[in-house]
């Protein structure tokens, strides 16, 4: 059988499995094995697990604040690496303090913080306030949540280093980074899955998508090591695929879709696009991130192989590559949907990270366009848009999964925290900077990227000035996304002690059920299904008037 198709099968059985197990109740979690894993999560700890509260909602607020100042951090690496790519000796003067970074380094570790810190605490933080809501029941254990977002920040910090030093004392750093991760997650998956098996009704459709978004790291990696496949260089840009398709769209598509409807007051627009989305994202490959698999190779201490695809894993890579366009179609139109309502600008306009989660779900499929050229064309070893990879890899980055997941992240603060944030004024400020930064910077960026590479496939060596003036040019205009990020992160803490207090019972409606539907003019039994609607929710008729209406008395 052939390599990808083989590792895909253990991935995919491994999602079937996990699928019927929590069908049947998740047996394994038995009131021993409940219990065991209740002990782990706190009683082993020790006095360790007596530094944090327990009360209900710190572990996601302490997870989505600690995003925001990774991903504050993530921008000025991501900006430094941008100015170093054109000039070389701008850091020369801290040489001296032993710090010498190169444009290449500093943009590995500003990928390294955006992905594993900002971006993954967001989802991870998000998650832990949305799953128990949708479950009907506590997180099991706060505290653990709490203090684990510490440990996981911690192998945030150890990959900053191993970015800049890969090797110390003959010690890979990397390694041991991907070693406190994976038990960061461990624990994390444990939690949720003690959650899950206390639940007190039905398992949503975006709750589908967070818990396959999570497990799907620990299925990736267990049908890369039982086909071997985490060893030779086909298989580790497979792994990156399905890491990108798994975690990242999945838990991604589940905590848009329910922070777009709390933020917007509207119901989920279509159930079956969320199946779609569910379904989708797990039986094709995403083409968001890097071109190769060089990242999972540098995680787990192995050498990067090179990608040498026969044919029939050439086909099957292109066509799965390309089916991801209807996952992120289904979930744009959507997360689009749910937010406009009845509206066409959106019911609530001025919710924070509604305009955010905007900005991401328009920039999705543009930005999947761009990278799909650039995957097939590594998958088919024509590697003639090279030059490209690594803005299209940021735009990724920057104009897709930081806007969804921070805006949800922004969008769900007050009922996280309690809190609203600590100004309004400043969350607009840092969004148009954000938004200014990242579009028309990235593609001045791009454009620069361009021109260097159709003057070298003309065969001219001279380097072109327009070009180095765009690459300026771009590189102080992503400097506006790091001054957004300092606002919001200000903002975020901030609002922790000086946010005007949210009363109970504040969050808006559910994302996937509805108490009472408005009938204002004919329509199917299916629409009213696919608004969110269930057995119970009351259908009430609106009347309609073309009479002409009058002036309202003062």
């Amino acid at each position: 059988m052939d390599s990808v198709l083989s590792t895909l099968a253990v991935f995919w059985a491994c999602a079937l499995i996990f699928y019927l197990l929590v069908h049947r109740g998740l047996w394994i979690f038995s009131d021993v094995a409940h219990g065991m894993g209740m002990f782990m999560l706190e009683k082993a700890l020790g006095p360790g697990i007596e530094l944090v509260e327990g009360r209900s909602g710190s572990a996601a607020r302490a997870w989505i604040v600690q995003s925001a100042l990774w991903l504050m951090l993530g921008g000025l690496f991501t900006f430094e690496g941008f100015w170093l790519a054109h000039d070389p000796t701008a850091l020369h003067s801290l040489g001296a303090w032993g710090y010498d970074p190169t444009a290449e380094t500093l943009a590995a570790t500003g990928k390294a913080v955006t992905a594993f810190g900002g971006v993954s605490m967001a989802i991870i933080g998000c998650g832990l306030h949305i799953l128990p809501k949708l479950l009907g029941t506590d997180l099991a254990s706060e505290r653990n949540g709490t203090l684990v977002s510490f440990l996981y920040s911690g192998s945030v910090v150890v990959m900053i280093i191993g970015s800049h030093d890969p090797v110390i004392l003959g010690i890979k750093i990397l390694v041991i980074g991907t070693g406190i991760h994976v038990l960061a997650i461990a624990a994390i998956v444990l939690n949720q899955l003690l959650t899950l098996a206390n639940r007190s009704g039905s398992i949503s459709l975006p709750a589908w998508l967070i818990l396959f978004g999570l497990m799907s790291e620990s299925f990736n990696l267990i049908a890369g090591v039982a086909t071997g496949a985490i060893t030779d260089g086909d298989g580790q840009w497979l792994m990156y695929r399905i890491q990108s398709g798994g975690f990242f769209f999945l838990s991604t598509a589940g905590v848009v879709l329910y922070a777009t409807s709390v933020a917007s007051g509207n119901a989920l627009w279509s159930r079956s696009l969320v199946g779609a989305t569910l379904f989708g994202g797990l039986f094709t490959l995403q083409p968001l991130g890097s071109r190769n698999g060089s990242l999972v190779a540098d995680l787990f201490g192995l050498d990067a192989g090179e990608m040498a695809m026969g044919q029939s894993d050439m086909v099957v890579s292109s066509f799965l590559l390309a089916l991801a366009a209807i996952p992120v179609t289904a979930f744009c139109a959507n997360a689009m949907l749910t937010m406009r309502g009845g509206n066409s600008s959106g019911a609530n306009p001025n919710t924070a990270g509604l305009a955010e989660m905007n900005l991401g779900v328009m920039a999705m499929i543009p930005v999947f366009v761009g990278a799909l050229f650039v995957q097939t064309d590594s998958v088919s070893g024509t590697d003639a848009l090279t030059g490209l990879a690594g803005t299209i890899d940021e735009m990724g980055r920057w104009a897709v999964l930081v806007p969804l997941n921070f805006g949800a992240a922004l969008a769900l603060y007050p009922s996280i925290t309690g809190r609203e944030l600590a100004s309004a004024s400043r969350a607009r400020t840092a969004f148009w900077l954000m938004s200014g930064g990242v579009l028309l910077g990235l593609m001045v960026t791009l454009t620069s990227n361009a021109i260097d590479m159709a003057l070298l496939d003309a065969g001219v060596l001279d380097p072109s000035s327009l070009a180095h003036e765009l690459a300026v040019a771009g590189s102080v205009i992503f400097y506006f996304v790091v001054i957004a990020m300092i606002l919001h992160c200000l903002n975020m803490v901030s609002g922790l002690f000086r946010g005007d207090i949210v009363g109970e019972g504040s969050e808006g409606a559910s994302s996937i059920q509805v108490d009472s539907y408005n009938l204002a003019s004919a329509t199917t039994v299916a629409r009213i299904l696919g608004s969110g609607a269930g057995m119970d929710t009351v259908v009430v008729p609106v009347g309609e008037s073309d009479e002409a209406g009058s002036a309202t008395d003062l």
